[in-house]
């Protein structure tokens, strides 16, 4: 039985390849693949995964697990693209050809500027290629290495918690804890999910923050997000990020563009931007949010302590505009998730963090 142009065993095997790229590294440059190999009659004959740089792609993995010619007529089921590139490894598509496989049935696209063109390397060799199965599934598992492999930067989302009345902080500076547990423990589940997690210098200096991901016993998560500090005022020798289990990352923040142009050269994929005011106003007001994270808290504050600070907008047709996406209940607190409604307007200019008056960088 066929459904559009792949069979029910194909979308059965998509699957198959779904799970096994979960073994993979959540992190890193290399995305997380699975690949399922078919015989003519629509058995499972090998299953791989990439276990991360330099080690073997799931398409090779799969392909070593068979004995010489078994691959011949077979079809391969992966969940991204086969390469086009030599790096550490050599091109999946030219592994596939040599095998013998016939047909090759892919989710996504591969968007990277060195690695894409396998499937019409495939096709030049004869083999049919059949792309887009579980398109939505594999492109959950992979967002944030997709994100920057097609935008060349990292996914940022920019967090805050704060008052009904926008305040991150009482009148004198205190701000432990406007919101309950469970709101806490989301974040720090949603910090575990991110490469990195991004303070500006003032955050440092003021709250010394260790930025680790930690469950609600006060235990570290397995996977750590990479700090990642903003600004040009030193940081102290001594400052619990020097204790981080990743070590941390420096930033002026004269240029957010190719700073996260930067990250992303080093592998890092999301960016949870955790604090303060100035930071998450930057990269706001510079257009290079893609999801914001809003902890309300049902408490009025007052006062100056505001949760964002100028983002250069002069009347209400230049507002930014968002769409929540989700709205959720957590303990006394509300979490709004918003993404951008439409593209933020980009000019030549360098996004800048140019720190105002009252801020010490």
């Amino acid at each position: 039985m066929t459904t559009g142009a792949h069979t029910m065993a194909d979308a059965a095997a998509m699957r198959r390849a779904l799970e096994l790229a979960t073994r993979g590294p959540s992190r890193g440059v290399n995305p997380r693949v699975g690949c399922v190999i078919l015989s003519h009659a629509g058995d499972v004959i090998a299953e791989g995964w990439h276990r991360g740089a330099g080690t073997a792609h799931a398409e090779v993995d799969a392909l070593s697990k068979l004995a010489p010619g078994a691959a011949e007529g077979a079809t391969a089921v992966v969940t991204l693209e086969p390469c086009n590139h030599t790096g550490r490894t050599g091109p999946c598509a030219e592994a596939l050809v040599e095998a013998g496989v016939a047909r090759v049935v892919y989710a996504v696209a591969d968007p990277g500027d060195h690695s894409a063109g396998g499937a019409q390397r495939l096709r030049d060799a004869g083999v049919a290629v059949t792309g887009g199965v579980l398109v939505d599934e594999a492109e959950a598992l992979l967002e944030d290495w997709l994100f920057a492999a097609r935008n060349r930067r990292p996914r940022v989302i920019v967090k805050w918690a704060s008052s009904l009345d926008g305040r991150a902080a009482a009148a004198d500076g205190t701000s432990q804890w406007i919101t309950g547990p469970a709101a806490r423990a989301d974040v720090h589940r949603r910090r575990s999910r991110a490469d990195a997690i991004a303070v500006g210098t003032g955050t440092v200096l003021a709250d010394d923050p260790a930025l680790t991901a930690r469950d609600p016993g006060g235990q570290f998560y397995d996977a750590q997000p990479t700090p990642v500090v903003f600004g040009r005022r030193a940081v102290p020798a001594d400052a619990s990020i020097t204790r981080h289990p990743h070590a941390p990352m420096f930033f002026t923040g004269t240029d957010l563009t190719a700073d996260l142009e930067e990250l992303q050269r080093r592998g890092i994929r999301s960016l949870f931007i955790e604090g303060g005011p100035t930071l998450a106003s930057a990269f706001i007001a510079a257009g290079l949010v893609d999801e914001l994270l809003v902890y309300l808290a049902p408490a009025l504050l007052g006062g100056p302590r505001l949760a964002l600070g100028d983002l250069g907008i002069a009347s209400i047709d230049g507002a930014q505009r968002f769409d929540f996406t989700s709205i959720e209940r957590l303990g006394d607190d509300v979490l709004l998730v918003a993404h951008p409604k439409q593209a933020a307007d980009t000019d030549s200019r360098p996004a800048r963090l140019d720190p105002g008056p009252d801020q010490h960088r």
